[in-house]
């Protein structure tokens, strides 16, 4: 995909079409169990199901009472009961438990069971062995996607990270490849792919099996999309660690934007009360500032409530029917921008307060120097100092992640230190935490010798061990190969900036951490696209650990005037930040193409952090 400098950005395709499969889907499988039911939900399902079905719609289709699937099953006198889950082990056991309740005290219903997005050979076993397969009917909702904006699709499934990057668990590369497919049926046929990591080779695999079995003719069809990028994670932790600058970011770090929505508590609204808001392309205020560096949002709000106010001011003039006109057509616009114009701002003064207290300023210049390879010294007494002060769990963990990655391990005396210190201040339940992330990769130690060049080696034979291990003390600082160095290198992610970063007319892509750094995700989606291909990136894919392709379809008619020729679905397998999705929007509108990004969930470094902690709370 040759990049132009064009402005003029392709629309995205219309993805409504996803959320009425899903819910017409949903309500067939509902009708399949005719008159009324008690329909028990599981808790991470609900937020999706309130942006595909919302209860009124349930309740047309029989649905009596709605229950949250929790540990004490709910006395309920209904004759159905229908239980939309995930395919979780726990959960067969909580219905397992119904059901045999339900047998000893002789009560008979039917009992419906259905997966989304599919079911797993493991949960019919665990139906078996509690004896209560044959009382219960199962099916799948296969509800893969969900659009939470006109160019975010989620997969709302969090517990992929660990799963796979953890675990080793591939269950949901089926599912992935399965969402592919709907949307190559959908917009495709795609007629370049791209991806690098194990994870996303699999998965691509999988879904071109899958579409040579459904021989679907998507043959002379014009696409909406026309190249697809898939990208594992763990390809790119540095980025995801990082703290968020950008509005959109920050307002998820803070306030935890969950399926498309936050919560604004009283401290934002002014008010007693929580607000829930919906945050995407539709809110006028939002769509303007989502993408902007969070030092530039703040002068735009108060740009805007001038605006605001200056519109209101020109009802002191009118007339009778100028006045009705205005009522009646711009009154209604005005006061609710009004109303979002006034949450954002109340938004912005709560992450500032917030991030006051947390010493932000300072935690960001320790994270720049970490990407950055200055001062690593100074940064590691800072992570010492956070840790001490008990600042918070996740936050101090985060920072050593940044600088075990940024450093290609911490050396052994270091890794040791820190994870004491961690320990004696936050508990040593956190040894199994200490454990995954070793596994995972994202806090290692160096193991001895791996420091050492190839002239230390030779001093060291030539003298006694101990002389040698303080040599390789010595070199320990100057010695270290770090990947992320290399890459860093090769790709330019530290931009050479000559006096200020102008972060309110960004340059590049490393606006989105204040000119500091460029994501490796997104430099790496930039140069493959720009390069159609991998050619002349083999000593970073080296880097990387290979598991790199590109694909053309020969299927595919190539036709460069087709605006599917520059829309791009980015596909991110283990999560996606919103630093990443404001840079590649901004590499989109540079380049004249559509990024459209499919994740498996929204990810930042706290749930990162979170999904490896095994110490319970």
């Amino acid at each position: 995909m040759a990049f132009a400098g064009r402005r003029d950005v392709p629309e995205p395709p219309d993805f409504g079409i996803l959320k009425r499969l899903a819910r017409d889907q949903l309500i067939y499988l509902l009708e399949q169990l005719p008159g009324k039911k008690d329909l028990f939900i599981e808790a991470d399902l609900m937020s999706p199901l309130d942006r595909i079905a919302n209860v009124s719609i349930l309740k047309q289709h029989e649905v009596d009472k709605l229950y949250k699937v929790e540990s004490r099953p709910a006395i309920s006198a209904s004759d159905q009961f229908c239980f939309l889950v995930r395919p979780r082990i726990k959960t067969m056991r909580y219905i397992a438990d119904i059901v045999n309740a339900d047998k000893m005290s002789g009560r008979s219903r039917k009992y419906k069971i259905i997966f989304s997005p599919q079911k797993f050979y493991a949960c019919e076993m665990v139906l078996e062995e509690e004896g209560v397969f044959g009382d219960v009917t199962c099916d799948e909702w296969s509800f893969y996607l969900l659009p939470l904006d006109e160019d975010i699709i989620s997969m709302e499934l969090p517990e992929f990270f660990r799963d796979y990057f953890l675990e080793g668990d591939h269950r949901w590369i089926n599912s992935v490849a399965r969402a592919l497919q709907l949307l190559n049926s959908l917009y495709g046929p795609f007629g370049k792919a791209y991806g690098i990591g194990r994870c996303a080779k699999m998965s691509y695999e999988l879904w071109r099996d899958l579409e040579e079995e459904s021989e679907a003719d998507g043959q002379g069809r014009k696409p909406e999309i026309g190249n697809v990028f898939l990208m594992d994670r763990d390809t790119d932790y540095v980025t995801a660690l990082c703290s968020q600058v950008v509005y959109e970011g920050l307002v998820d770090d803070t306030f935890r934007i969950k399926c498309g929505s936050v919560d604004f508590g009283p401290d934002v609204t002014s008010s007693d009360k929580s607000i829930k808001v919906l945050l995407n392309a539709q809110d006028k205020v939002f769509s303007q500032i989502r993408n902007e560096h969070f030092s530039s949002v703040f002068g735009f709000l108060s740009q805007k409530s001038r605006n605001l106010q200056a519109q209101y001011d020109r009802r002191r003039g009118m007339d009778i029917k100028q006045m009705k006109n205005f009522v009646s057509q711009e009154l209604k616009g005005l006061k609710q921008e009004h109303r979002l114009l006034s949450l954002h701002i109340g938004a912005c003064e709560s992450i500032m307060k917030k991030k006051t207290k947390q010493d932000f300023q300072e935690m960001i210049k320790a994270e720049h120097s970490l990407l950055e390879g200055f001062d690593i010294r100074e940064s590691t007494s800072f992570i010492e100092e956070h840790i001490d002060r008990q600042v918070s769990p996740i936050e101090s963990l985060r920072l050593m992640c940044l600088l075990s990655i940024t450093e290609n391990g911490l050396i052994p005396k270091d890794y040791r230190s820190l994870k004491t210190q961690y320990l004696q201040s936050y508990g040593p339940e956190h040894l199994l935490t200490f454990h995954n992330l070793k596994r995972i990769g994202l806090l290692t130690e160096q193991s001895a010798g791996e420091t050492l060049t190839a002239v230390e080696s030779k001093v060291s034979k030539l003298v006694t061990d101990r002389a040698a291990g303080k040599i390789t003390d010595a070199f320990n600082s100057l010695a270290r190969k770090s990947n992320f160095r290399a890459i860093s290198k090769k790709l330019g992610l530290i931009p050479r900036v000559d006096g200020e970063y102008d972060l309110k007319m960004p340059r590049d892509m490393a606006y989105v951490f204040s000119g500091a750094y460029v994501p490796l995700s997104c430099k790496i989606i930039e140069q493959v696209l720009e390069r159609r291909g991998w050619l002349g990136l083999e000593e970073v894919v080296r880097l990387l650990n290979g598991n790199e392709f590109s694909v053309s379809d020969s299927a595919v008619e190539d036709n460069p005037a087709w605006e599917s020729q520059r829309v791009v679905l980015a596909v991110f397998l283990g999560g996606c930040t919103f630093s990443e999705i404001a840079a590649l929007r901004f590499l989109g509108k540079e380049r004249g193409c559509k990024f459209i990004f499919l994740t498996t969930a929204i990810t930042n470094s706290a749930r990162m952090m979170e999904a490896m902690i095994e110490a319970k709370a």
